[in-house]
């Protein structure tokens, strides 16, 4: 089993910054493909970020291209999101989410695709 637990969430006016950590536990990481995903109130659970099990491969949804980015220690064990210019629909609870099995680059974008889930970091951007 992977067990994975977000941190570095918070209140954040808008325009500020913020980076979320994922940290894994349990097993090596390095077989998996990495995703960030979030949830805001009264809507679905929808794709932020993701990256490929080496590093090499990153996937943005647009919204938050050019403002965030997703990047991964293996060695630690560790996923980050780096959000800078922060709006107040960025408002949500975030998810690190861990997949395995990539058959097409469609995979990352599914939430329905991934083995694993952390139980959330709650960001707030306030106007």
């Amino acid at each position: 089993q992977l067990q994975l637990v977000e941190s570095g969430g918070g209140l954040v006016q808008a325009g500020g910054s913020l980076r979320l950590s994922c940290a894994a536990s349990g097993r090596t990481i390095s077989s998996y493909a990495m995703g960030w995903f979030r949830q805001a109130p009264g809507k679905e659970r929808e794709f932020v970020a993701s990256v490929s099990w080496s590093g090499g491969n990153k996937y943005y949804t647009d919204s938050v291209k050019g403002r965030f980015t997703i990047s991964r220690d293996n060695a630690k064990k560790l996923v980050y999101l780096q959000m800078n210019s922060l709006k107040p629909e960025d408002t949500a609870v975030y998810y690190c989410a861990a997949i395995l099995n990539v058959y097409s680059s469609g995979d990352y974008y599914s939430p329905n695709k991934y083995n694993y889930w952390g139980q959330g970091t709650q960001v707030t951007v306030s106007s």
